[in-house]
């Protein structure tokens, strides 16, 4: 049977999309979750040939790369976990090319972490980790 969640008709053995419709329901959280924060949200996943992006925001004068993580629950670890010193040093080089694609080499910028665990029929839990890496 359908879930009635974020998950629209997928059937309950389709793994790979309901990882897929809780990763875009959990970035658009994200997004609105930093708005209301006062973040100004700038672009949502951007992509290059070396990767993506989820979120780049400004917060005043700083640019913020922003990872999200969502879970459906914690059987993989904690989502704020789950960015790996490899995984921060491969966002720090897209954001490189960001900022030069955008003419902002040089500009104030700021890596954060927003986990959103929403298990399967339940409310979603948001953490924020402002200068995560």
């Amino acid at each position: 049977m359908a879930s009635k969640s974020i998950f629209g008709a997928l059937s309950d053995d389709d793994t790979k999309g309901r990882r897929h419709a809780l990763g875009v329901a959990g970035e658009r959280l994200a997004a609105e979750f930093l708005e209301h924060r006062g973040l100004t949200v700038l672009v949502r996943n951007w992509r290059c040939d070396q990767g993506e992006l989820d979120i780049v925001a400004a917060d005043g004068q700083t640019v913020v790369f922003c990872e999200v993580k969502a879970r459906s629950g914690p059987d993989y670890g904690a989502p704020l976990n789950a960015v790996s010193p490899h995984k921060a040093r491969h966002l720090r080089m897209l954001a490189s090319i960001w900022l030069a694609e955008w003419r902002l080499v040089g500009a104030k910028v700021r890596f954060d972490v927003v986990s959103v665990l929403w298990p399967p029929g339940r409310p979603a839990h948001i953490e924020y980790l402002e200068g995560a890496f």
